[in-house]
């Protein structure tokens, strides 16, 4: 893909993502008020989100792999578990992704 392709495929990508949050912005907020609605929106933020994680923690470009981010991310989800503070969680993910490497996982 050449640079000028990308750059177009960048800001229509933005303008569309601007476009739907304009959109989001004038919907009427008894639309929004609706519990199912709430509670989907929430629900979707949440598949998103760890969809994105499980694609940045398991793939490198289009192969799956299982290297020292998957335990590390096992650690962190327990660490969030129980409770603790995000700092920990980001120490305690780190540390276990680093002593992975460095025993040889890669």
């Amino acid at each position: 893909m050449s640079p000028t392709a990308t750059w177009l495929a960048v800001i229509a990508g933005s303008a569309v993502v601007f476009g739907l949050k304009l959109v989001g912005h004038l919907v009427p907020d008894h639309w929004l008020a609706k519990p199912r609605v709430a509670r989907t929106a929430a629900l979707v933020t949440v598949a998103l989100l760890s969809a994105l994680v499980a694609v940045q923690a398991a793939t490198i470009g289009r192969h799956l792999v299982a290297d020292a981010r998957l335990p590390a991310l096992a650690v962190a989800a327990v660490a969030l578990m129980l409770r603790a503070p995000f700092i920990v969680v980001v120490v305690l993910a780190a540390g276990t992704a680093a002593l992975l490497r460095a025993i040889g996982m890669s």
